[in-house]
C-alpha cells in the first residue's frame, strides 16, 4: 500500500518559504507607500509655492505667517488653526491648503517623526520658507537662504521662493 501526501516537515518548509516571501513583498509595499506619500508631499509643496508666487505678484509681498502653537507663534503650521488663517489669505490662488498624508495631530516638521507642513513669511514678508518632513530620501535643495542667513532643519526639506 502506497501512502500519499506530504510529511509534516515538507509542509513546514513550504509554510516557511511562503512566510518569507510574504514578508519581502510587504516590506517592498511599505517602501512604495512611503515613496508615494513623499511624492504627494512634493506635489503639495509645489502647489503652495505656485499659490504664494501668484499672491506675491498681486500684492508685492508674501502673506504674513503666525498663530502656530509650534515651533512658535511666528509660524503657520498645518496641525493647528494658523493653517486656516493662511488658507483664507491664499483662497483666490489655491482651493485649499494641503495637509500632510500622514499628518501628526500636533507639532511641526522639525520634530522627529512629526509630519506636517509649516510656513514662515519673513524679511517683512519679502521672503518665505516651507518646511516638511519626508519619510524617505528626497532631493533637497539644502539650505534656504534668507535675510542674511540660511535655514536647514535636520531631517526636513526646507524650500523658499
Amino acid at each position: 500500500m502506497i501512502k500519499r501526501g506530504f510529511t509534516l516537515i515538507e509542509l513546514l518548509v513550504v509554510i516557511a518559504i511562503i512566510a518569507l516571501l510574504s514578508s519581502v513583498v510587504l516590506a517592498s509595499l511599505n517602501t512604495a507607500r512611503a515613496k508615494a506619500r513623499d511624492a504627494q508631499r512634493e506635489s503639495a509643496i509645489e502647489q503652495m509655492r505656485t499659490a504664494l508666487g501668484m499672491y506675491y505678484a498681486d500684492h508685492g509681498a508674501y502673506p504674513a505667517s503666525g498663530g502656530a502653537s509650534a515651533p512658535n507663534s511666528g509660524w503657520s503650521t498645518s496641525t493647528d488653526s494658523s493653517w486656516a488663517t493662511l488658507q483664507t489669505k491664499l483662497a483666490p490662488y489655491i482651493a485649499s491648503l494641503p495637509h500632510d498624508p500622514s499628518e501628526s495631530s500636533s507639532g511641526w516638521p522639525g520634530t522627529p517623526s512629526t509630519y506636517a507642513y509649516s510656513y514662515w513669511g519673513g524679511c517683512s514678508t519679502q521672503w518665505y520658507m516651507l518646511v516638511w518632513r519626508p519619510e524617505g530620501t528626497v532631493s533637497s535643495p539644502g539650505t534656504t537662504p534668507s535675510c542674511g542667513g540660511s535655514y536647514n532643519y535636520s531631517g526636513t526639506v526646507t524650500v523658499g521662493p
